[in-house]
């Protein structure tokens, strides 16, 4: 069997314009602490569809994880934005909280 990690980039390789294909290997890289391997997935796919709030909120902690705080803070107001737009009220709550904490 084939590591998962490795089968999400050869799915990738194989779309390489398919923004879940994309979210779904900056997800794994995530997970793996592989931050800015993870950041430069999430983008592309966030370049492809920048609705997508999730993938808005793991470029944020990817950025927070790799030290780049203004980054990080810039990208979880993007995420408010479109989680309020949206009607995510979980996020919302999570990201306000975040963004609290970051601006003291």
């Amino acid at each position: 069997m084939t590591d998962p990690l490795e089968r999400q980039r050869q799915m990738v390789a194989k779309h390489p314009h398919n923004e879940l294909a994309r979210f779904s290997l900056g997800k794994a890289l995530y997970d793996r602490g592989a931050w800015a391997e993870a950041r430069e997935q999430l983008a592309e796919a966030l370049g492809r569809r920048p609705d997508w709030m999730v993938v808005q909120i793991l470029v944020g902690k990817c950025d927070l994880e790799l030290g780049r705080k203004a980054e990080a803070v810039a990208a979880f107001e993007r995420g408010l934005a479109l989680a309020i737009e949206q009607h995510h009220e979980g996020p919302q709550e999570e990201l306000q909280q975040l963004l609290a904490e970051l601006k003291t």
